[in-house]
């Protein structure tokens, strides 16, 4: 904002106040107007936010009996008329009457001798530039101070293998920074904090980088916030913000894996003076299931068989995650650790379908055998002598 638009501004019909009013009436109004109108106490609303930054302005000048004597003086020359653009006859000027000025050079620094003698239009002296500038010290730069983006916040949730599968929604406590309720998040007691000169209100601070270029840094008196309290809360030590601890319900998406990072958008910290939320990153833990495993969609589970039932084949029953048992045919001469597939059982995919249940074979030897049992094995074994499984294991060892 220009010097010129400052000038404009009646700072005493934004806090309400009359131009003679005491700097009691006029922080009082200040303090009401940044109650009512804060951005953490009025979210969404940019009117509102929009009142408090001028508002701010205001008090940044009224709230200093030096600044505001020189704004008073500084907006009477207007209002007397003793600076009116155009015309001849001013001092200095051909015929005595008002000034010929250029307002570019009046608002920008008054710089050399114009019409009217030494110092610019009218012969003030060094030029308006000088009274304005200190007045404002703003350097082009006015005192609008810019939302922030909250923090982003990190947590940890435990699931169980099924909720893992299936999704799940969990209850999520977390502590994070958001606007102090001591001082509504104004970081002043009486909730009228002033507007930092450093950064005049941007939160930043220009340095020069080299070549001609500048670098942005967040100004280090106000740590970005570009208010300063002048009475700092006892809670937040002044900065506006205080840890909150808060409850919230979170939905964890169906085929989450274990050690898996998921970002919620704007369900971190709180914004500041109407910015954006900050986001949440959960990062999930599963426990292991006594039965079944994982592959990427695919569910696992090894099944065990008797010796007959991988000889002879037939029809064998296998459980599945939370549904009823399903029904495999297993061929004749079966071999042990062979993956059998049951479609559609396996975890739950992004677009709702399912992966596989990967069944995997395992022959079973029984360590306990009744007289029958053991007969029938020797029969079994006498029937089988000549051959010899091993006998391409080694011929292959051989290179044969």
């Amino acid at each position: 904002m220009s010097t010129k638009d400052f000038i404009e501004k009646d700072y005493y019909k934004v806090l309400g106040v009359p131009k003679d009013a005491t700097e009691a009436e006029i922080k009082k109004a200040y303090r009401k107007l940044a109650r009512e109108n804060h951005p953490d106490a009025n979210a969404g609303d940019p009117k509102a936010e929009e009142r408090f930054k001028d508002a701010s302005e205001a008090y940044d000048v009224l709230g200093d009996a030096k600044r505001r004597k020189e704004y008073d003086e500084a907006r009477a020359l207007f209002g007397n008329g003793g600076l009116r653009p155009g015309g001849a006859g001013g001092p200095g000027g051909p015929g005595g009457g008002s000034f010929n000025f250029d307002l570019s050079d009046l608002f920008g620094g008054g710089q050399g001798g114009g019409a009217g003698g030494p110092g610019g239009a009218g012969g003030f002296g060094g030029g308006l530039g000088d009274v304005f500038g200190g007045l404002f010290n703003r350097g082009g730069t006015g005192t609008r101070t810019q939302p922030r983006r909250g923090q982003d916040i990190e947590s940890e949730v435990t699931l169980s293998f099924t909720e893992a599968v299936d999704g799940a929604t969990v209850p999520l406590r977390m502590s994070s920074s958001a606007a102090c309720k001591e001082c509504a998040g104004t970081g002043d007691k009486n909730g009228s904090p002033r507007v930092c000169p450093t950064c005049v209100g941007t939160g930043q601070v220009s340095r020069g980088g080299g070549g001609g270029f500048s670098l942005t840094d967040p100004c280090v008196d106000c740590k970005g916030r570009g208010l300063i309290a002048q009475d700092p809360c006892d809670t937040c030590k002044g900065s506006g913000r205080a840890t909150s601890s808060r409850t919230m319900q979170v939905r964890i998406p169906a085929g989450v894996s274990d050690g898996q990072r998921i970002r919620l958008r704007g369900k971190g910290a709180p914004g500041e003076r109407g910015g954006p939320g900050g986001d949440l990153y959960v990062v999930v833990h599963v426990d292991r299931h006594p039965v079944f495993g994982r592959k990427g969609d695919n569910l696992t589970v090894t099944v065990p068989v008797t010796f007959p039932e991988a000889a002879l084949g037939g029809e064998i029953r296998v459980p599945t995650l939370g549904g009823p048992p399903v029904t495999l045919k297993l061929p004749p001469g079966t071999p042990s650790g062979r993956t059998m597939r049951a479609r559609g059982k396996g975890a739950t995919r992004k677009d709702g379908t399912r992966g596989d249940l990967l069944v995997t074979i395992e022959v079973t030897v029984p360590r306990d055998l009744s007289d029958k049992a053991k007969d029938s094995l020797e029969t079994y074994r006498d029937a089988t002598a000549g051959e010899d499984p091993r006998a391409a294991l080694f011929k292959a060892a051989k290179g044969d």
